[in-house]
């Protein structure tokens, strides 16, 4: 057992144990954040498992979409606690549904760990900036009535979070960009709320890591298309 354990541990790429290093020490921040600031067990516990999810998500295997399905509804409670109901509803209409249909998506176009991955036409992007623009200006409109706060950033942080479902479900290569800048979107949004919802602190800890899994993410997914195209 040992000898395997040792031996899988001298496979691993710098990568790999770089990023299980960074998890490691992630946990074990939002452990001391979540006593520090009282928090209840339920409002951080989905970020233990993201943790893995992101680490799958830093090599586009298509198992990190199955664990984010049934983790986006832990998610979608914990988000209207904070009143972040753009969020929330985000996270149990959409990311959980669309996760669970992209897991079998991939599934069934599966290469090693992946899947196969395609680059969007010219057309589809102009639209997809359409569309955007749209369903931004909507909830700009809509979250306020509904007594939300933080409209801009989290108005902006739930229609890419859609777009990045619809992206990656369908594998396109260019949905860990947007998840980068999605990834910008969120720090910035927990930062906000850090005066007024201290505890908080634990979700900031958690996009950073997050953030760094997306960069991995998008090399990734640019080497695993050449790969295919070559």
């Amino acid at each position: 057992m040992q000898k395997d354990i040792l031996h899988k541990i001298r496979q691993a790429s710098k990568k790999d144990i770089f990023l299980g290093i960074l998890m490691l020490a992630t946990g074990i921040a939002i452990t001391i954040a979540g006593i520090h600031y009282k928090q209840h067990f339920f409002r951080i516990m989905p970020l233990y498992v993201s943790l893995i999810i992101g680490f799958l998500q830093s090599r586009v295997n298509r198992y990190s979409s199955l664990m984010g399905s049934i983790n986006s509804l832990v998610y979608g409670a914990v988000y209207f606690y904070y009143n972040l109901y753009g969020s929330a509803l985000s996270a149990i209409l959409f990311s959980c549904p669309i996760q669970m249909v992209t897991f079998i998506r991939w599934n069934k176009n599966k290469r090693g760990e992946s899947t196969v991955l395609r680059k969007m036409t010219a057309r589809q992007r102009i639209v997809l900036g359409l569309t955007f623009v749209v369903f931004l200006v909507i909830l700009w409109l809509v979250l306020p009535l509904l007594g939300a706060e933080y409209v801009f950033l989290d108005s902006a942080s739930t229609v890419l979070g859609i777009m990045i479902y619809f992206l990656t479900m369908f594998a396109y290569i260019e949905y860990p960009f947007f998840m980068i800048i999605n990834g910008l979107i969120t720090i910035a949004l927990y930062i906000s709320m850090l005066e007024q919802t201290p505890e908080t602190m634990s979700h900031l800890i958690f996009a950073i890591y997050s953030f760094v899994c997306t960069v991995f993410a998008l090399f990734e997914a640019r080497k695993l298309y050449k790969t295919q195209n070559a």
